[in-house]
């Protein structure tokens, strides 16, 4: 590209790395991109790492070495997170979105796409250290959260189904039990859609008794991959300890009251937030 002046390169590299999270890119590849000395380039990256730490908008790592270089790793502060979950659970906590069986109506907020990037900052924060290589949900609410994680992780993501389609090719399918209506069902993943020993992040939208995601914790051992965390937005608090599948997981909100008569619903921050 053509040479810019240092307040343009500032923002053009900022853009750069925003659009490549936790890749490692070498100072010699943005000397050669913005035909700089090395020295400038580092002065500059000083300023922008300053910034993203000052904004609650990241962290920039560096690498020295011959083969080093910087890597841009999003993140969100607690307390800026914390304002944002706290005005997600009063909205979730509006009476016409109690659904038969204690649920909550979610759709609508996973459609909105400054919220599902700020869900997503949030589960790259928590699992920023975890060294993902893939991001799996089972369809379907969950598959918006778990690319608004992949955006911040870049990582692909990988959607179990709960019937197998022809456009998948072959598959492994196993059957689990649903922790919450203890009925047996099935899930299926594509063998092309994951390799061996891969470190898998588990994102779900919603988690009862927790059946659905040990199942894909289940259904990651037929692939020999490794359960590297798992991500819920909603957590049920109404769930006793003995009954709960799961316990190693990182929640957003937790659901502690529903009275179906009352139509009195009460959700507060998750575990994510706790000290």
């Amino acid at each position: 590209m053509k040479k810019l002046k240092r307040s343009a390169r500032l923002v053009e590299m900022t853009q750069y790395l925003l659009d490549r999270p936790h890749t490692l890119i070498s100072l010699t590849a943005f000397a050669e991109r913005y035909q700089s000395a090395k020295s400038s380039i580092s002065e500059d990256l000083a300023i922008i790492k300053e910034v993203f730490e000052d904004e609650g908008i990241g962290e920039l790592h560096t690498l020295a070495g011959a083969a080093g270089g910087v890597r841009f790793i999003p993140k969100c502060r607690k307390d800026q997170a914390l304002r944002k979950i706290e005005e997600v659970c009063s909205m979730l906590e509006q009476p016409d979105r109690l659904l038969p069986g204690g649920y909550l109506y979610m759709t609508d907020l996973l459609g909105q796409p400054g919220l599902l990037q700020d869900l997503g900052r949030m589960f790259a924060t928590a699992f920023a250290d975890r060294d993902i290589d893939f991001i799996m949900t089972v369809e379907t609410k969950g598959i918006p959260l778990a690319h608004a994680a992949s955006q911040y992780l870049n990582v692909p993501v990988v959607i179990v189904r709960r019937d197998h389609k022809v456009t998948e090719g072959s598959v492994v399918s196993i059957n689990y039990v649903s922790g919450s209506n203890k009925r047996i069902q099935t899930m299926s993943l594509a063998r092309r859609a994951l390799k061996e020993q891969s470190r898998v992040l588990i994102i779900d939208d919603f988690m009862k008794a927790g059946g659905t995601i040990q199942g894909m914790v289940d259904l990651l051992s037929e692939f020999r991959a490794i359960v590297a965390g798992v991500g819920v937005l909603v957590e049920s608090g109404e769930v006793d300890n003995e009954e709960r599948l799961l316990h190693d997981y990182i929640s957003l909100a937790r659901l502690t009251e529903v009275d179906l008569k009352s139509r009195h619903i009460a959700v507060q921050p998750g575990n994510f937030f706790q000290p």
